[in-house]
């Protein structure tokens, strides 16, 4: 029987179509609200102490919640981990996590009520070998992959069980490495060989995932994907949405935020993990934050799907350049204090200026603001690489105006007898862009950077529309995008800020980012610090200006083999100075070489307190212990030339 299509739902609500699957009670698609699920940290053997976290995430939000089953006796012991839940009224559906273990998968389809299973080592093998097929040699491959994936299929066909075919970018098989590369290609038809035998077979009760611990991989592979369902088999499945190690704290939520977020803004997703190095029950929230800006198509566009699938890009929007903002020049960061009654010279540490008071200088760190923007001016001398900015009916009462920048309002700026030779900016609402367009398009606006208000809490595709008339005028205007959603929580804060103007910098506007702060609480303190480190995550992450240390961190699981959390904050405390560095953390081998991509070091757990460490790929250092081990790892980051002191 073929899949069902329910598309009235989905296209109504700016969803891309997809069919209907059942994971026990649970029924997921674009006919049904977006699932939110995560994974336990626990050992499987375990039971009580699986049971207990799991009926935590339940309690926290999660849909499904996914149970590591590296071997066949953690699999048999799903049964009861899945009883005792259900003595405790918890009915929640569970899914088994299966790698290099077909029996185990076969065991647990028996049992729970969906499969995980990764192509690139359910029935492959990973170990970087380049191997040359002809057409006979792949087809062999081909029937090999076959015959052991039949008996599962069948099995789930039985028991009514949901396989999710989970794609990993840095675990592709070495037959898919050979004649694809490490690329979306390769990501993409990793899962359609499965997704094709199970078609052949009748079996439709299919989820697909296409995880990265780089969101822009994933973001394509998801939409190289998407395509291919289209072209091939005229209808997609639901997909399973998440950047793969996205680490913790900020850097976690950006990383998800960002990813997560541009495809759900596109209409595509169905269900979503968000994959932090902390408790499990922790990842709920953001994957609420995160669903709320689309949850009932409020935070989707009303462009066509075909043209929501294409508006990736990669290229930057050109402008002209005005002091270091605009053409080639690195996004810039302005920090808000706005609203501050006094700004003393260590209120500047928040945004990466430490005053040393003995030698009476300043230390730049490599995440500092560019520009400030002020009530009124300073009573201190300030860094000399800050740009300073002030509303312009405070910057024309100074007699000394070359010091600052004036902001106007589009009215001010029309109507006012002054203005800096250097530069002018221009607070204007992303809807009067047209307007302004067509009111300016004669007048000579060299001296002018426009600082576009974008509103965040609307649907980012409904500003990139606007901007487009900006682009397509040829007046290569440089703008700086003015951030500000109203939020309620932490995790809101991160990811609206990222997720909306991560949307924008990916299609190509990247001339810089002001975050506008809320309302001072409790929670929110430490304000100026947190969304300087978001803005200047938001750059990095979008690979736009790198400014800091890289985390790929795996979110822990019953596999890890030491403590992942206190030793990711181990290595960020040592390493965190490192600007441009990728260092991966990962608590097994199946999140060891082929998941940490494009890492330049690698810490893999090995075994009991045990770990191995990488060069990119390469093993360096065999079974450390991890009492000694970030101090070696410090040591090999120094043999390799790429340490530095910290400041």
């Amino acid at each position: 029987m073929k899949p069902e299509v329910l598309s009235l739902n989905a296209r109504s609500s700016g969803r891309l179509t997809t069919v209907d699957v059942k994971a026990g009670h649970l029924l997921l698609g674009s006919s049904f609200p977006i699932r939110l699920q995560t994974m336990t940290t626990t050992d499987t053997m375990d039971t009580r102490a699986t049971v207990d976290q799991v009926m935590k995430c339940v309690d926290a939000g999660a849909d499904l919640v996914r149970i590591t089953a590296p071997g066949l006796r953690d699999a048999e012991n799903l049964l009861n981990i899945q009883q005792n839940l259900r003595k405790s009224g918890c009915f929640v559906p569970l899914v088994a996590d299966i790698h290099f273990t077909p029996n185990a998968a076969e065991a647990a389809a028996r049992i729970v009520e969906k499969v995980r299973i990764n192509p690139g080592n359910y029935a492959d093998k990973k170990r970087f070998e380049t191997i040359d097929y002809n057409d006979d040699a792949y087809q062999y491959e081909l029937d090999r992959i076959r015959n052991r994936l039949v008996p599962l299929i069948k099995i789930c066909k039985e028991y009514g069980t949901a396989i999710r075919i989970g794609t990993n970018h840095g675990s592709l098989s070495d037959r898919i490495m050979s004649r694809y590369g490490d690329s979306p290609i390769g990501m993409v038809e990793s899962a359609m060989e499965f997704l094709r035998i199970a078609e052949d077979l009748n079996f439709y009760n299919i989820v697909l995932s296409m995880k990265s611990s780089n969101p822009l991989v994933m973001i394509g592979a998801y939409r190289l994907l998407v395509q291919n369902m289209q072209q091939e088999l005229k209808h997609c499945y639901p997909l399973h949405l998440g950047v793969t190690e996205a680490g913790d704290m900020e850097q976690g939520r950006i990383k998800s935020a960002i990813g997560i977020g541009t495809l759900l803004e596109s209409g595509i997703g169905d269900t979503i993990r968000v994959s932090l190095t902390e408790a499990p029950e922790f990842e709920l929230p953001v994957c609420r934050s995160i669903v709320r800006r689309y949850s009932g198509g409020s935070g989707l566009s009303d462009h066509p799907q075909e043209k929501q699938l294409n508006s990736f890009r990669q290229d930057r929007v050109q402008t002209s350049k005005i002091l270091n903002i605009g053409a080639d020049s690195p996004p810039i960061v302005v920090a808000d204090f706005s609203g501050m009654e006094e700004v003393s010279n260590t209120d500047f540490t928040a945004i990466g200026y430490a005053y040393n008071a003995l030698t009476d200088k300043w230390n730049i760190g490599h995440a500092a603001a560019d520009y400030i923007f002020l009530d009124r001016p300073l009573s201190f001398s300030p860094p000399g690489m800050m740009g300073m900015i002030l509303p312009f009916q405070v910057w024309r009462t100074l007699p000394d105006k070359e010091t600052y920048f004036p902001l106007f309002e589009l009215e001010e700026y029309k109507s006012s007898r002054y203005t800096s030779g250097k530069a002018n900016m221009i607070l204007l609402n992303y809807s009067e862009v047209g307007s302004f367009v067509t009111e300016f398009a004669d007048q000579d606006l060299s001296k002018v950077i426009l600082v576009i208000d974008t509103a965040g809490v609307l649907p980012a595709k409904d500003c990139l529309a606007r901007l487009h008339l900006l682009e397509i005028s040829k007046l290569q205007i440089p703008c700086i995008l003015r951030a500000h959603p109203d939020d309620n929580s932490m995790d809101d804060l991160i990811v609206n800020y990222a997720a909306y103007a991560g949307e924008l910098i990916l299609n190509g506007w990247k001339d810089g980012i002001w975050l506008v702060p809320v309302p001072v609480t409790a929670e929110f303190e430490d304000l100026p610090m947190v969304l300087n480190n978001i803005a200047f995550g938001i750059l990095q992450v979008t690979r736009t200006r790198i400014s800091g240390t890289e985390y790929i961190s795996c979110p822990s699981c019953g596999r890890t083999l030491f403590d992942l959390q206190t030793t990711t904050e181990k290595v960020r405390i040592a390493t965190s100075h490192l600007k441009g560095l990728k260092i991966a953390i990962m608590g097994c081998i199946v999140n060891g070489p082929g998941e940490m991509a494009d890492a330049d070091f690698g810490y893999v757990g090995s075994g009991p307190g045990r770990i191995s460490l990488y060069r990119g790929k390469d093993m360096v250092r065999r079974n450390v212990d991890t009492e000694l081990a970030v101090g070696i790892l410090i040591d090999l980051i120094k043999e390799y030339g790429a340490w530095e002191e910290p400041p």
